[in-house]
């Protein structure tokens, strides 16, 4: 059989393994997620939505000063859509507009459409508010770098930061969407005209801009549109403005990884190893050297140390117990079997010169030998079945009728048996065969053993707190009993005063061991005069 490769991954390996994947998560969660992006087009569409209410108040008090007249038309400007009548005229100071992008789930546009020619030149109104206007956006753009267009109600630009003067944005859809009354954030790509900037320039090298329409009002109607757009900073850049704390950072999350991962060796991996050690000096043969861990740490390995030593502890008396059953199986095979083959010899040499009463007896020596050796196998087999009897669930005997039945049979035998009325109406989870082989085991030994008269009684005691309810069989007989000496070792297998009867001291083992199977026991009890044992059975469980 090929001999298995030892696996090379250490558990110090893998737990290093784990912390590390366990740090490195939440940063893969906002990489996958966008979330920081995210936040970052909405920190410069924030942005942008405040530069663009100061320049919708600036159109609004140039407007006021500059063409009075206009503002006292309802004509001019364009009446508000429906949908956007109810909000624009609530009777509140307060109106703010929050950021809403998010690109995990706002559709990117393509790069914003060429401007055009307009129809018709700005309205006058308007041109005069664009002109005033004009060398201050372009210097608000020294400082904000964010590109701005105020069109009029036509949607044609009369003030702005880039070359679009006097050209017209209607194909822009959020200033189509903005002169009827709805403020508008939208992604746009962004087609680089350059090389990507350096990672600490001003400049941005992001793939997308933000774009803010903001409707300019006055009484319901718009009466201008304010257009700002900004590239937003890359991750890149923000991640090297704060580099040095980022660097101790994860500095810090790596040293407590490490102090983890370490903690958690020493809280697993080292009582795993001290019971590994434990378990190759059992597997050396030494005796009692698998015991509880004095210092398991954890509860769960504390629960495994004490599994393990109960298994070796048991796998220790199992093999003890072989050892002490071969040595007994031998001896009680021995006997006999020297007698047989010193009878058969005998024979074989003399048997011509023997009368024939003296063959007659060497044949009766080697019958009564092959019966005990018969007895002997057939206990075997007994004890051998009942070691590893598994017990049924299903099975349900009523003691009341098993007892009378059985003591009646024995009564035709020759053995009276008396039974102490009445008999508690009790079922055991057993099957009604087995109950019988452990009285008839019992009865058996009590005839073997000088007794001519057996009692049984059933009773079932209150059960202590905790405890399954339960039935006591008690059997007693009237014979001479036995010393404290050979009460210590009834139960032994092989053990037996009644040798001479044809006795195998295999009984009371088999009968031990078929209540053992059972969640039973049995004990040798007190008693005045004779032999007395008690039975411990647990009642069935009735579905109700």
């Amino acid at each position: 059989m090929p001999s298995r490769r030892r696996p090379w991954l250490k558990l110090h390996y893998l737990l290093l393994a784990v912390n590390l994947t366990v740090l490195w998560l939440p940063l893969l969660g906002l990489e996958a997620l966008r979330l920081y992006d995210s936040a970052l087009v909405r920190q410069t569409e924030s942005e942008l939505i405040a530069q663009a209410a100061f320049v919708a108040a600036s159109y609004r008090a140039a407007l006021a000063r500059l063409a009075p007249h206009a503002l006292a038309d309802p004509r001019y400007g364009i009446p508000l859509a429906a949908p956007w009548r109810e909000p624009h005229g609530r009777q509140t100071r307060w109106r703010p507009r929050a950021a809403t992008l998010d690109l995990a789930e706002d559709t990117i546009r393509p790069p914003p459409p060429e401007t055009v020619t307009p129809a018709d030149p700005p309205d006058s109104p308007a041109q005069a508010v664009g002109e005033e206007l004009q060398t201050l956006l372009v210097d608000a753009q020294i400082i904000t770098l964010a590109g701005i267009a105020v069109t009029d109600a036509r949607g044609t630009v009369v003030a702005t930061t880039g070359p679009s003067l006097r050209r017209s944005l209607l194909a822009f859809e959020e200033v189509r969407r903005a002169l009827t009354g709805e403020p508008v954030s939208l992604l746009r790509q962004r087609i680089p005209d350059a090389p990507p900037p350096a990672i600490d320039s001003i400049s941005r090298g992001t793939l997308l801009r933000v774009f803010v329409a903001a409707p300019i009002l006055q009484d319901q109607r718009v009466v201008a549109v304010a257009l700002l757009w900004r590239t937003p900073a890359a991750l890149s850049q923000v991640l090297h403005g704060k580099r040095y704390h980022l660097l101790l950072a994860m500095a810090l999350l790596l040293v407590t990884v490490i102090l983890m991962s370490v903690f958690t060796s020493l809280t697993v991996v080292r009582p795993l190893q001290a019971l590994v050690r434990q378990t190759q000096r059992a597997i050396a043969g030494e005796q009692g050297a698998v015991t509880p861990l004095a210092r398991p740490v954890t509860r769960e390995v504390a629960d495994l140390s004490r599994a393990v030593a109960a298994m070796v502890r048991h796998l220790e008396q199992r093999a003890d117990y072989i050892r002490t059953f071969a040595a007994h199986v031998s001896h009680e095979f021995k006997t006999p079997l020297a007698a047989i083959r010193g009878a058969v010899e005998l024979l074989h040499d003399h048997c011509d010169t023997m009368t024939v009463a003296q063959r007659e007896r060497f044949l009766g020596n080697l019958d009564q030998d092959a019966a005990r050796l018969e007895r002997l196998v057939r206990r075997l087999l007994e004890l051998a079945r009942a070691d590893v009897m598994q017990a049924s669930t299903t099975n349900r005997t009523s003691l009341a009728t098993a007892i009378e039945r059985l003591a009646t049979r024995y009564q035709a035998t020759g053995l009276p048996v008396t039974v102490i009325e009445p008999l508690p109406p009790a079922v055991v989870a057993m099957a009604e065969e087995v109950l019988d082989s452990i009285l008839s085991n019992l009865f058996d030994n009590a005839r073997q053993h000088g007794g001519d008269r057996v009692t049984v009684s059933v009773s079932c005691p209150m059960p202590e707190a905790g405890t399954d309810p339960f039935a006591l069989i008690e059997v007693s007989d009237n014979g001479p009993g036995m010393s404290a000496a050979n009460a210590a070792r009834v139960f032994e297998p092989f053990f037996t005063t009644a040798r001479s009867q044809g006795g195998t001291g295999l009984g009371l083992a088999v009968v031990k061991s078929l209540l053992a199977a059972h969640q039973g026991d049995i004990q040798l009890a007190d008693a005045p005069a004779g032999t007395r044992f008690q039975i411990r059975l647990p009642l069935a469980v009735t579905a109700e």
